[in-house]
């Protein structure tokens, strides 16, 4: 295939973790893929394997703006955008400065819209477009010392919900991955900034329980998620939701399953 018949995918939070494995995985599969992320570095190995790299703050307009331009300058449409970049801001609610909910909010959830504002005129053009966004396990329950984290991923799941309902009728699909345990630096992350805000005073303990937790499992590689992705992209009638890794399926058939109390005991039990 020349460069003009390839699909064209972005995908954001390239630099490490899943968004790193999802770019290589897309460009073994035959596509264009567009690796955005600041950590420009990091990605020397997407370039080697054939992937154009792209500096992207999803805190920054400005270089979302820039970055869309560009695909479209160089392609002519973007096929597939995989909202991926995000972290977990940890810490008790009481201690987290608002500053940082904020911030963890605009990564996760507002610079995830804002991308989807920029694609969606010229997948609507074309009348074909897939929009992944990775949310999490998280985005159904909630764990303790992680409410910000949550409330962004909770948030992503209901946008994207509505998101999917408006756009059908173009020819878009919106599918959700919500991932599970997998091995990457998103845990020791979530640790330090629960330690950070919260390792001493009223929440002492619950860090210590916390942090204890993220050692208890083996956690697979982004393959598995990155199946998911695949799957989800190259479906006919992709799925609304995905999820996969440690955990997540039965995690999510509790949470659909008991009440709020009892679902209450089973993290109260897994924080011990």
């Amino acid at each position: 295939m020349s460069n003009k018949t390839k699909p064209v995918a972005l995908v954001t939070g390239a630099s490490s973790g899943m968004g790193k494995d999802f770019a290589l995985r897309l460009i073994a599969e035959g596509y264009t893929v567009y690796a955005a992320a600041r950590r420009i570095p990091r990605m020397k190995d997407i370039e080697t394997a054939g992937g154009n790299v792209v500096s992207m703050d999803v805190t920054d307009d400005a270089s979302m703006v820039a970055a869309v331009n560009r695909i479209i300058e160089e392609q002519g449409r973007i096929d597939v955008l995989i909202n991926n970049a995000g972290y977990g801001q940890y810490g008790a609610l009481e201690d987290v400065p608002m500053e940082e909910a904020q911030r963890q909010m605009q990564t996760n959830l507002m610079g995830a819209a804002r991308l989807v504002q920029l694609c969606l005129p010229h997948m609507r053009a074309r009348r074909y477009g897939r929009i992944l966004n990775i949310s999490s396990i998280g985005g159904k329950c909630a764990m303790p010392l992680g409410g910000w984290y949550h409330a962004s991923k909770f948030a992503l799941e209901g946008y994207s919900d509505s998101l999917r309902n408006e756009v059908r009728d173009f020819g878009i699909d919106v599918v959700v991955i919500e991932p599970g345990g997998i091995e990457s630096e998103w845990a020791q992350i979530a640790v330090d900034e629960a330690r950070r805000y919260s390792a001493s005073g009223a929440y002492a303990d619950l860090v210590t329980k916390f942090s204890g937790i993220h050692g208890r499992y083996k956690l697979p590689g982004a393959k598995v998620i990155s199946d998911l992705v695949v799957k989800a992209i190259t479906s006919r009638h992709p799925k609304t939701r995905y999820h996969g890794g440690v955990m997540a399926g039965p995690i999510l058939f509790l949470r659909r399953h008991l009440s709020d109390r009892m679902f209450d005991r089973v993290i109260s039990l897994a924080m011990r």
